[in-house]
């Protein structure tokens, strides 16, 4: 017990030492203000409308209320801090990492694999994303519950009883309200039947570590069915929450045989950051029908052969079943076979089913070191170079994650054609005054998905704002011409016809405002820009009725109109043309004087 007891210390000193880092990040531009930044409801902390809110809300195209109450219980401890934020999904990570430790620990008698095991996943880099991002403390969160739903599935399967059954439900109903992506878990528990719980009858001997009574296969699929009801009503509401909240809007933009490749493919690129996690990025562009035949045929093949090799051992090793099914079958809800969102894959998708490969590789290793009677040094000696490179790789990781400039430069630096990151990026150096340097990120964008409406939107309004009127024309055109949600096609139409007024066509102009007030008749800004319109109508038909017919009065009244619209040269030129013409005219000598004694 003592040794369990310093392992676990051990395992969660190491671990807070590693993610320590994240109490410098700050929230990032990306789901962070849906979920907290700018969330009035999380803002407002723990209450009964909070609470009632959490359990309706469809905000960020998902049905978890324990991740809302999550981040409004963290609102409430530590105001829009995000140290504290990020210090809690680095706690949440913690307790995972002992927790696995734990639970692998009590089913297999292995102190030592199961220890590397949980230092793996406590320290591999693919797992910084779901601990470092705010907006994704649902994966932290959802595992936590995961974790506890096997705790308590192995105190049932020692005294199975309704009383014990009904706390693994409602340990898995947590982790589900947390994020849907645990809808495997009935299946899972079926794996860790056969391995290492070997409750199976007939398929392998009782264990000897954690001693449970076997039962038919038909009748622990019977004891799962209750459980997969859960599974059931969660992926209905997510698929409805998420097609209300568009998150799939993507899925009818990829056949089913290009969603299919690109699952294939996204399977063997997990395993290959799993070992070699070099390039790794806040959001992989989806690739759609550029994969070609040859990458998904080597990826299946590679995939049908370890399943196969895994097959072959199953009587000698059967970890390998448990671990490579329970890494392809975690993988299933978010694999793309059902597209949500524009990500070919994601690192935050393999912070669960990355378990199941280090299960296989642990144990594997540690067969063979016993088979060859390898001394202990030998074995710590590779380990601890492991876990050190992992852990430099890890805290790199993080930092990339400081500000939402890092995180998207790092992506463009790592991946390419990535149109998420270019306007993020450009979004980032926006918001910092930078708006010369973001004109070539948003030009990316629109070049990478021309067929999206918000790469052109924010292409011209950044050629807008840097005075390049004539150019942003056809952007905006561009975007009216694929037909936008109102909400968007409103702002269009306002933006297009203050382009038009800074270009002097005062007819296009108007059309321009007239047809976004028939969409929204109460936009200020609109209002706004129809009243400048007015004026500018006003000087420029003045200006021409003055050149025509040259008074005093007539430039006195253009001096005035001028003036109010701050446009103090051209003022002050005006009234020395009134006095031109009207010497004794004592209005312009007094607007005059006031121009030019309040210019000094």
């Amino acid at each position: 017990m003592r040794q369990i007891i310093a392992l676990s210390l051990l395992l969660a000193a190491v671990t807070f030492a590693i993610y320590v880092r994240v109490s410098g990040l700050a929230f990032v531009e990306y789901d962070d203000p849906d979920y907290v930044s700018r969330n009035p409801h999380v803002q407002a902390g723990l209450s009964w409308q909070t609470i009632r809110w959490a359990f309706t809300a469809t905000e960020a195209a998902n049905w978890h209320p324990m991740t809302w109450l999550s981040h409004a219980l963290d609102c409430q401890l530590y105001g829009l801090n995000p140290a504290g934020h990020h210090v809690t999904s680095a706690v949440l990570h913690v307790f995972n990492v002992v927790l696995l430790f734990l639970l692998l620990f009590r089913a297999t008698g292995s102190p030592g694999k199961s220890s590397l095991v949980a230092l793996l996943f406590a320290l591999h880099p693919l797992n910084v994303e779901s601990v470092a991002w705010v907006a994704e403390r649902k994966s932290v969160l959802c595992t936590l519950f995961f974790l506890l739903t096997l705790a308590a599935y192995g105190w049932y399967v020692q005294r199975p009883n309704l009383r014990r059954y009904l706390l693994v439900a409602a340990m898995f109903a947590l982790g589900l309200a947390s994020k849907p992506m645990v809808i495997t878990l009935p299946c899972v528990l079926l794996l860790l039947d056969y391995w290492p719980l070997q409750r199976m009858q007939g398929w392998a001997p009782a264990s000897q570590a954690f001693p449970v009574s076997q039962l038919p296969l038909r009748q622990l699929v019977l004891e799962k069915l209750p459980l997969l009801a859960l599974s059931a009503g969660s992926a209905v509401v997510t698929v409805v929450v998420q097609r209300t909240g568009g998150a799939m809007d993507t899925f009818r933009d990829y056949p089913l045989a290009t969603r299919l490749e690109n699952a294939v493919c996204s399977y063997a690129l997990y395993l290959g950051k799993a070992f070699w996690p070099a390039r790794l990025a806040a959001l992989y562009p989806h690739p759609g029908n550029t994969l070609g035949f040859w990458k998904p045929a080597v990826a299946l093949l590679f995939l049908i052969a370890v399943t196969g090799l895994v097959w072959q051992l199953r009587s000698t090793r059967r970890y390998l079943v448990t671990g490579w099914l329970w890494f392809l079958g975690m993988l299933v809800p978010v694999i793309g076979i059902i597209q949500v969102g524009t990500q070919a894959m994601a690192d935050r998708y393999a912070y669960l089913p990355m378990i199941g490969v280090f299960v296989m590789v642990v144990w594997l290793l540690g067969e063979l070191a016993d088979r060859k009677a390898l001394p202990v040094r030998w074995r710590l000696a590779p380990a601890t170079v492991v876990l050190m490179v992992l852990s430099f790789l890890t805290w790199r990781q993080i930092g990339y994650w400081r500000t939402t400039l890092s995180l998207w430069t790092h992506a463009l630096r790592v991946t390419a054609d990535n149109e998420v990151a270019e306007e993020n990026l450009g979004g980032a150096l926006q918001d910092l005054g930078r708006i010369a340097e973001s004109l070539p990120h948003f030009q990316n964008g629109a070049r990478i998905t021309p067929e999206e409406v918000v790469v052109h939107v924010n292409l011209a309004a950044t050629l807008a704002q840097l005075g390049h009127y004539r150019e942003a024309i056809p952007e905006y055109q561009a975007a009216i011409r694929l037909g936008p949600h109102p909400d968007v096609l409103k702002v269009v139409y306002a933006d297009l016809g203050s382009v038009y007024l800074n270009l002097g066509d005062f007819a296009k102009a108007h059309e321009n405002y007239r047809q976004s007030l028939q969409i929204d008749p109460l936009q200020a800004k609109v209002l706004q820009g129809l009243e400048q319109l007015r004026r500018e109508e006003s000087i420029r038909d003045l200006s021409q009725s003055a050149a025509a017919h040259p008074t005093g009065e007539a430039y006195l009244k253009l001096g005035q109109l001028q003036q109010d619209m701050d446009r103090l040269p051209e003022a002050r030129a005006a009234y020395l043309q009134a006095l031109k013409l009207s010497p004794n005219l004592v209005p312009a000598k007094l607007a005059l004087a006031a121009l030019e004694g309040g210019g000094r």
